[in-house]
Formats: C-alpha cells, structure tokens, sequence
C-alpha cells in the first residue's frame, strides 16, 4: 500500500500529470501555493502559473475572463476564502455566465486544525450547493483524486472541487474510474446506510467493522459528487436498510446530511442521524483530537447508527 499522503498533494500531483497531455488549462494562485500544493505544478509549469497575491475576489474575475478565450482557468485557494470572501465574483461572474471556470479549495473542516476557526470551511457544501450551474466534487483518497481532475476538466461549466489538509487513508487499492454523480458502495449491508465524506470514510469504515461484530449489517457509501447527487442510489438503500447515518466535516446544516435528508423526505422517508460539527464553530488545536472533541468518530458513528435503527417504524 503507498504512503498516506494529503488529497491537495494528490491534487498537485494530477496537475502536473494531466498537464503532461493536456495544456489548455492554467492554474491561479492567491499566495497559497504551498498550502494548496499547486507549488508542485508551478515549479514544473511555470509559464501556466498565474500568480493572483492575496486578492481572492480579483482571482475568480480574472478567471471569469479567461474562460472567455478558450482556456480553462484552475483557481485555487483555501475554502474560507473560496466560498465566502470570493463569493459574490464566483456567483455574478462565473455561475451567472455559466463560464468554464473550475475552483479547487484545500483546508475544509476541523482537519484545518490549529488554524482556527477562522480557516476551518465548515460552510462551504452549503454555499456552493446553493448556487446555480455549480456542480461540487469530493474525491475520497488520492486515487481517486487523479480521475476526478480529469472530470473537472472535461465538464463544461462551474465546478467546485475540495482538497484537504492532512494525509488520508487509500480508501481504493489502485487508481479509481470517478462517475460525477454517482456514489460508490464500499460495503454493502442491510441494517442501515452510513454516507460518509472524504475523511470520515475512514471512521465509517472502522465502525460499520464494528456494529457487524455486534450483529448489525452497515453499508458504507463513498459520497464523492455533492452536486449532483446519486439520488437513485439513496433511494435504493433507503429502500433496503431503511436507515441512515450521515457523517461529514461540515456544519450538519446545508452538507451531505441535508442533501441526503431532502432527497429522501421527498420520496422515501427514513430516519436520520447526522455526524458532523452540531452548527457551531470550531478551536484551534490538533486535527485528531479536534475530530473527537467534536464527536467525529468511529464510536459517534455506531452510536447515531444504532439510534437510527431504533427509529425505524
């Protein structure tokens, strides 16, 4: 098994992979190009580099244009800064226009860690989600996130990918095909339905070994296109477990827990648990001990799976 490394150094990595056969995309940088690892690609491409400085704002409208002239523009930034202090020009100047232009933000969550609250995007699912023409990508593990940067790029229109900050487990032994909009069954089950997001793969996985220890069947679902859904999928296993638990480093309000829940009221109600930061914000402080503060964990997990087996009429 290769070494656990960041979803933004497996994202940096695809860049200058893809940018081998392809070159008719550049990547913008607001000063953070170290952070999102697309230092990776502009050591190696120089002239396909656009260095923006600390104006996210002034990045998504030069993106906007250049989109115009038949290239596509990667900007990338920390989520924070992505899906609130550029929000208007991502909305206005790229969704409105319905531009090519594609957006890759790294440090979601409390996996932020001792940046504080004031990096950790715990709102950026909801955000994005609720504009326009958008479609949003979350690859799980780093081979997965090759394939997905190949999608981003040959859909036409907005696109919004999240990295991550710290290294994470290889969900996939070998580099995974992506499907926008379709989810993957890591483990199917009968009980109950545990969607998890990125990181919290790992933690679903753990504790879906663990209730079936205690005689509970947990399928866990790969939640890697926030827009559009797999909605056929949902309702498949709220069909044959009847049960669901959510798992995400998101505020529970607007991520995966409330898509997943929408498309289930609408047409095959279940009970719901829901695993993610309770709408409130984040500290400072290690990322592991920040994700069982919080209660994002693999014993949450069974908990939340538990009680919403109990629900079931």
């Amino acid at each position: 098994m290769p070494k656990d490394i960041s979803l933004r150094q497996a994202f940096g990595n695809a860049l200058v992979q893809v940018g081998k056969e392809r070159k008719d995309f550049v990547v913008l940088d607001a000063d953070v190009a170290g952070g999102t690892c697309t230092n990776i690609f502009r050591d190696r491409y120089p002239g396909r580099f656009i260095q923006c400085g600390i104006a996210e704002q002034n990045m998504m409208g030069v993106a906007a244009g250049l989109s115009t002239m038949g290239i596509i523009p990667i900007v990338t930034a920390y989520s924070v800064f992505t899906s609130m202090r550029a929000i208007e020009q991502a909305r206005n100047s790229i969704a409105y226009p319905n531009l090519n232009v594609k957006i890759v933000a790294s440090h979601l969550g409390l996996d932020v860690g001792p940046d504080g609250p004031t990096h950790q995007s715990i709102e950026d699912i909801s955000i994005y989600r609720a504009i326009p023409n958008f479609i949003i990508l979350a690859p799980a593990d780093p081979n997965e996130m090759e394939d997905a940067f190949r999608k981003l790029l040959s859909h036409k229109g907005p696109a919004y990918m999240r990295t991550g900050r710290s290294p994470v487990e290889h969900i996939f032994k070998m580099k995974k095909r992506f499907v926008i909009g379709k989810w993957d069954v890591l483990q199917d089950g009968s009980d109950v339905t545990i969607f998890a997001l990125q990181k919290m793969l790992s933690p679903a996985l753990k504790a879906a070994a663990l209730l079936k220890k205690k005689n509970i069947s947990a399928a866990v679902i790969n939640v890697s296109t926030l827009k559009p859904a797999d909605k056929d999928l949902i309702l498949k296993m709220a069909k044959k477990t009847g049960a669901f638990v959510t798992a995400e480093d998101h505020n529970i309000r607007g991520g995966i827990g409330s898509i997943i829940a929408e498309i289930s009221a609408e047409n095959c109600p279940v009970p719901i648990e829901y695993v993610g930061i309770n709408d409130v914000f984040g500290e400072s402080g290690n990322p592991d001990d920040l994700m069982k503060k919080y209660g994002l964990t693999a014993e949450n997990i069974i908990k939340k799976a538990e009680r919403a087996i109990k629900r079931k009429r």
